[in-house]
């Protein structure tokens, strides 16, 4: 493998230095997951300090760390710097400012990961790609993922998150896009923002990093799309285009769910494109086509791309489906447990009130971050519980208490405070032909109830 950083150039880049010379061919860190060969950085967070793993980061052989000092009794070689994430984030611009890679950035309220793993299948039929790892959206997440892209690569896939005005700003200004694709703006982080505006606008900071002759890719079935363009015009963005069923140029025509996810039909800047996505969702096939705009304003070879979305899957947390065994066969259950907002819980809704099922039970957590509105969004969703046809809802979380007041006695089937307390319940509820949808906030532990009923037994 060739190598990622040798020690000249990353000293040049961070203005560090190296007490022996390296050559690393990735970067990590967490000793966990650490590969032979890696640059471990020893970041500094609130509850632990990297510079405490330099010894297991050697024991896993790691080629280098970058720290601020060297840890005792370590002999491996160092990249000592002032500060390690000014020293992450310097390898992070200079990783940029080497590649020729065409950049591709990501944001939104929700489906950012999913569209960024499109986007990877995608750009990944077209040449070498590379895409930020997991959710790695935030201020180490994105340097961090930069910073790791090899140097032959031909396209780059970031996902940028924020939660606050001018994180976004910062962040896209190492990434320098060509492509910046706004997923949807949603009621999120409302404990920070106050209102949905302020949202469109703190997302809309990605449009100030496109590099010019960019182009800002906007959700045109958002009501907020007339704001986010008028942003990405304040920002200098000389092409702007839109996608979604009232898209200009990148129009979802329509779409019918299979069993293995839907088939799309769609227009691309005036082509015919119709293709299959392991997924189902109105908002899958939304973003599926803003995933296809985006190779199409690269120039790349739309049909290509497009089969390479039938690869995609649901992805764990964010509407992966199983089945466990229940009664004398089995019950389906869609995991959405990774995060929530009132926009996402609608789309998850939907699929449940769209799945063909004996019953369907709805198993929600409270939405996090959502501000002194809080309760009013939680009891907003009584509307969608009544649209997907729930017949038994299973709610934990001191928020969801205000959806389960609003909620008709003939569809409460159980509330608790945590989902520790209501996963024995659902689990021991389960009925043959059951559809189970489990959604809430990371911080709601919507994954313990997910656990429970893996523990039932997988049916392949």
């Amino acid at each position: 493998m060739s190598a990622l950083w040798r020690s000249a150039e990353a000293e040049a880049a961070t203005l560090g230095h190296a007490s022996k010379p390296f050559e690393a061919t990735g970067m990590s860190i967490d000793t966990r997951t650490l590969k032979p060969g890696d640059l471990f950085v020893a970041l500094k967070g609130d509850a632990r300090d990297g510079h405490d793993f330099v010894e297991a980061a050697f024991k896993a052989k790691a080629a280098a760390a970058l720290v601020t000092h060297a840890p005792a009794g370590v002999s491996g070689p160092l990249l000592a710097v002032g500060h390690v994430q000014r020293g992450l984030e310097d390898l992070a611009r200079a990783s940029r400012a080497r590649s020729n890679a065409k950049i591709i950035a990501v944001t939104g309220s929700a489906g950012k990961t999913t569209t960024k793993e499109m986007l990877r299948l995608a750009f990944g039929a077209l040449g070498t790609t590379h895409a930020s790892a997991a959710s790695y959206n935030n201020h180490w997440g994105v340097p961090l993922s930069l910073a790791s892209m090899p140097r032959d690569t031909q396209y780059g896939v970031f996902e940028v998150g924020m939660n606050h005005f001018g994180e976004l700003r910062n962040l896209v200004s190492f990434l320098r896009p060509h492509v910046a694709l706004v997923t949807t703006i949603a009621p999120a982080h409302l404990e920070f923002f106050g209102n949905c505006e302020a949202i469109a606008d703190a997302k809309s900071e990605i449009f100030e990093g496109i590099l010019p002759g960019g182009v800002a890719l906007i959700p045109a079935d958002s009501e907020y799309a007339p704001r986010l363009n008028a942003r990405a015009k304040q920002a200098g963005v000389s092409q702007i285009m839109s996608f979604g069923a009232k898209g200009k140029d990148a129009v979802l025509l329509g779409f019918d769910e299979i069993e293995d996810g839907m088939k799309v039909r769609s227009e691309i800047l005036g082509r015919r494109v119709d293709f299959r996505i392991g997924a189902p969702g109105a908002h899958i096939a939304g973003n599926a086509i803003g995933a296809l705009l985006s190779v199409s304003v690269l120039e790349g070879d739309v049909l290509n791309a497009a089969a390479a979305l039938s690869q995609f899957a649901a992805l764990k947390g964010r509407g992966a489906r199983f089945k466990v065994k229940a009664g004398n066969g089995s019950a389906e259950i869609i995991d959405e447990s990774y995060n929530a907002n009132p926009a996402s819980m609608a789309a998850a809704l939907a699929l449940l009130g769209s799945a063909d099922a004996k019953r369907r039970l709805a198993v929600l957590g409270d939405m996090l971050e959502m501000g002194p509105d809080g309760p009013a969004h939680h009891a907003a969703l009584a509307k969608d519980i009544e649209t997907a046809r729930a017949d038994a809802v299973y709610l934990n979380g001191p928020q969801m208490k205000a959806l389960w007041d609003k909620l008709p006695a003939s569809r409460r089937a159980a509330y608790a405070e945590t989902s520790g307390e209501i996963a024995p319940q659902v689990a021991g509820a389960l009925r043959d032909g059951d559809v189970v949808l489990v959604k809430g906030s990371l911080g709601s532990r919507m994954a313990a109830i997910v656990d429970a009923l893996k523990a039932r037994g997988i049916v392949s």
